[in-house]
């Protein structure tokens, strides 16, 4: 009773404390921190203190004998703030340090760690300790180990010395963290492409690994690796489930997926999803799911239904055709309050947004659910009407900060347009003024971009908001001349352009910010990788409305409907994100390039929205060096029946313009087609919201050898930070891991891996020796492919 109502009136409960004598604070004050130092680690015990102080005072006030009011004083704060038996308080398992038991490290997503034995006089001692080939397995015969590999993005975790992460093709292993060496190895049914970590849970002996393959979520037993039968239908739910809730046409045949783990609270597990990105997008929509038995406890649409709050920012009943508005790159949670925070993507389609009118929440918003029932508790909306593909790339972090001279607990949003919002935990409200400007409206026939959109006054942006003539490359003439002719034949001069036919010059879409996300400190300090890497965006109108009822496309056709606009026409791709297709059929088997079209790969689509029929007229066309001649559908052909009446009940749409052009901006040797620096790790002070420093992270060493200075590389993986004042990051194109002082960005250590760690580190400690762990497995962004994980520690 007495919790809840100083829950509810912070300000009374907050004037209260002020009016406390001075000694009396001090002496409260002094006995907290000594028996809650590990909560207070945490971050989490600004409320509970103060709840704790209310108690303090209410006993006393019941209690006016001074004995009676040093015991019951003693015992009450001891029960009800941070770390008591009957609080809220976070299981000492999942607090991180010796144990790395969460994606991002901590509920909170903070990437940090307190292990301090690795440090910036001794760090350059580092050496491998093990290293752990996933192909290679002592448990599972039956799959192929030489199966082509691809990247590994997954941030594994730490739970009592036992390490659990996910190979290149999403196969579950457990390995003593120690040594590297496999305890077990869960293959499931279906082979997918991407998995950013797993789920760690526990209730006595019953100890459980959450993690998805594709549109499976997976429960396996983490002491045996074998499958719990009593979640779901034997061991598997389905990620499509609650999705056609309230929805009349069918979702079962499109792809969901969640390439980011979700979070646990209780015994309820909340996630989001990947879905795809043009009208065949599945709806956003929230789940949660009981730990123990699958069953779907709630559902939040991300695109409102009648009724709900938002509907009026979208044409009636848009939820009935429209997507996306997904959580896909994760969410954080307050253990104590019971709310998880996550950001989402746009809605379907990316780039043009004729068929939906107005703002479109819960599209480009930090989101505030109740973790136990989906109860919105706020909203925050970053982009309106999104035509950018500007989704929010990672989670948020929750961390508490000191403004005008108050803590205050915040929500940290980083966007791939290379903004930070700091916001309100409790309320969502900026704690920054943020400016509301006029932006350009000519978008497409039929568009009508929204005319207002967001300017934060602090933090300044991280990374570049607009391609300007002092943005082109300096490299060389060469590089000078050669962006010169992009930067004039698509200049843009608001970062809020709209898509046009003619095409834009627009940033963000590979960030920013990325999935790997960041790291804050104790200090309250944000350590935010950036991407500095424009697109040209370029519009058309989707030739799949012109067709008639009596013609199909030929596979020609198809591919440059679906493929062209990242592979190209000639099928080269541009070398780095989007490979070289002309001669797939040396390198996929036609079984492999079937599913591949069907399930979509590591940034690669889906076109399970085409039918069987016109998926293979794609591979014919890939596979033969002669385009076919144009086919010809008859009122009752296979093909007319094919694309006709079971795609009516299909849920999605087709938008009246696509995307004709989409590819990052190179200079004539393949770099980045801006001046350098094209991938920095800033240092940002929350509390203030100023600069403490911003360095390029990773070189071309052919650049250096020419007296370059050091460019920076894209990244693609996140930080972590350490006690002893280290940041670890990998992700870069060199191919290397490296610590910095986080107090200058100074490089203090760096290895060369054996393939790029595209992912993030995790630290831990195990008999008293800390680990850095790095998944390093390249095989994208036309780099060379590897397959393990690589642990690092100082020799004994």
């Amino acid at each position: 009773m007495v919790r809840a109502v100083f829950k509810k009136d912070r300000s009374q409960r907050d004037g209260v404390w002020a009016r406390l004598p001075g000694l009396r604070q001090t002496h409260l004050v002094s006995y907290f921190l000594e028996n809650n130092n590990g909560a207070q680690n945490e971050g989490y015990c600004d409320d509970r203190f103060y709840d704790a102080v209310m108690k303090f005072i209410l006993f006393r006030i019941m209690f006016k004998n001074s004995i009676r009011y040093i015991l019951l004083s003693i015992v009450f704060v001891t029960l009800f703030s941070c770390g008591g038996p009957t609080s809220k308080s976070i299981p000492s398992i999942y607090a991180t340090g010796k144990n790395f038991p969460v994606y991002g490290g901590d509920k909170a997503g903070n990437r940090y760690s307190p292990l301090d034995q690795i440090t910036k006089e001794n760090v350059n001692r580092l050496e491998v300790a093990w290293m752990y080939d996933t192909r290679q397995s002592v448990t599972d015969t039956t799959k192929d180990n030489t199966r082509r590999p691809r990247l590994i993005e997954c941030q594994p975790i730490v739970v009592d010395g036992i390490l659990y992460g996910t190979t290149a093709d999403l196969r579950l292993f457990a390995l003593n963290a120690a040594t590297g060496e496999e305890i077990w190895k869960f293959s499931p049914d279906d082979v997918g492409y991407i998995n950013r970590g797993v789920m760690y849970w526990e209730d006595g002996g019953d100890k459980r690994i959450f993690y998805t393959v594709e549109s499976n979520l997976y429960a396996v037993d983490a002491k045996t690796g074998k499958l719990k039968s009593s979640f779901g239908a034997n061991g598997i739910v389905d990620l499509r489930e609650g999705l056609d809730d309230g929805i009349t046409n069918d979702v079962n045949k499109l792809r969901v997926r969640a390439t980011s783990p979700g979070v646990i609270y209780n015994n309820t597990l909340v996630i989001g999803s990947a879905v795809s990105e043009s009208g065949d997008a599945a709806p956003g929509s929230i789940r949660a799911f009981n730990v123990i038995t699958g069953e779907l406890e709630w559902v939040f649409h991300t695109i409102p239904h009648p009724g709900e709050e938002g509907y009026e920012t979208w044409p009636p009943n848009a939820y009935q055709q429209h997507g996306g508005a997904n959580n896909w790159s994760g969410m954080v949670l307050d253990e104590q309050e019971g709310v998880v925070f996550f950001g989402t993507g746009s809605p379907s389609g990316d780039y043009y947004g004729g068929n939906r009118d107005g703002k479109n929440l819960f599209s480009d918003c930090v989101v505030a659910l109740n973790a136990e029932d989906g109860s919105l508790k706020w909203y925050f909306q970053t982009v309106h009407h999104d035509l950018w593909d500007r989704d929010i790339p990672q989670p948020p972090s929750l961390t508490t900060i000191t403004k005008d001279g108050k803590k205050l607990k915040v929500v940290v949003q980083a966007t791939k347009d290379g903004l930070v919002y700091v916001l309100d935990q409790e309320s969502g409200v900026s704690v920054f003024p943020i400016e509301e400007r006029a932006v350009p409206t000519n978008g497409l026939p039929g568009e009508h971009p929204w005319p207002t959109q967001k300017y934060p006054e602090k933090p300044l942006p991280f990374s570049r908001q607009m391609y300007t003539e002092d943005d082109i490359s300096n490299i060389s003439p060469e590089a000078e001349a050669y962006t010169r002719k992009i930067f004039e034949r698509y200049r843009t001069d608001n970062k809020w352009a709209p898509p046009s036919l003619k095409g834009i010059l627009s940033f963000g879409i590979s960030g920013g910010a990325e999935w790997g996300g960041n790291a804050i400190d104790r200090d309250g300090i944000l350590y935010q990788p950036s991407n500095d890497n424009p697109w040209i965006l370029a519009m058309e109108k989707n030739p799949k409305l012109d067709q008639t009822k009596e013609k199909a496309f030929s596979g020609q056709e198809l591919y440059a409907m679906n493929c062209a606009s990242c592979h190209g026409s000639d099928k080269k791709g541009n070398g780095r994100d989007f490979p070289d297709i002309s001669n797939v059929k040396d390198n996929y088997p036609q079984k492999d390039l079937a599913s591949l079209l069907l399930n979509g790969g590591v940034r690669m689509p889906s076109f399970g929205h085409l039918t069987d029929i016109e998926r293979n007229l794609i591979m014919d066309y890939l596979y033969r060096e002669q385009t076919e001649p144009e086919v010809v559908r008859g009122a009752h052909s296979d093909l007319n029946s094919a694309v006709g009446e079971s795609d009516k009940d299909i849920f999605g749409f087709e938008g009246v313009y696509d995307v004709k052009l989409r590819t990052k901006v190179y200079d004539e040797q393949g770099y980045p087609g801006i001046k350098p620096p094209w991938g920095t790790v800033s240092a940002i002070d929350i509390s203030s919201g100023e600069y403490l420093w911003k360095v390029p992270v990773g070189e071309f060493p052919e650049l250096t050898e020419r007296g370059i200075p050091i460019t920076g590389t894209e990244i693609y993986g996140g930080p972590i930070v350490t006690g002893s004042d280290l940041i670890f990051i990998a992700g870069t194109r060199d191919e290397r891991i490296r610590a910095l002082d986080k107090t200058t960005g100074k490089v203090v250590w760096e290895h060369q891996l054996p393939a790029a760690g595209f992912a993030t580190p995790i630290t831990y400690e195990v008999n008293d020796k800390q680990y850095i762990v790095i998944a390093a497995a390249g095989g994208t962004r036309g780099l060379k492919p590897g397959d393990n994980y690589i642990a690092f520690a100082l020799p004994d």
